[in-house]
């Protein structure tokens, strides 16, 4: 093995190591605590060019309040 591939090898390996250990002390972008009533669901997609979207919903932790989403409005009285 030649000097330039030991470096090489010895760069990946430290630049893994380094965006495991970013990767792990990223806070949340929101807490479930903030609201105990509902969860927080998170969709994050990156399109590896550059684009991408992040997406939230709170949904609540009440099975019939979640069920009630999904009856149309004229339904409901």
């Amino acid at each position: 093995m030649t000097l330039f591939t030991s470096l090489l090898i010895l760069g990946i390996v430290v630049m893994a190591v380094a965006a495991a250990v970013i990767s792990q002390r990223r806070v949340p972008l929101e807490e479930d605590e903030t609201d105990p009533d509902y969860h927080t669901l998170r969709s994050d997609y990156n399109s590896g060019m550059g684009g991408g979207s992040l997406r939230t919903w709170k949904v609540p932790k009440d099975p019939q309040e979640y069920a009630r989403f999904f009856v149309p409005k004229d339904k409901l009285k």
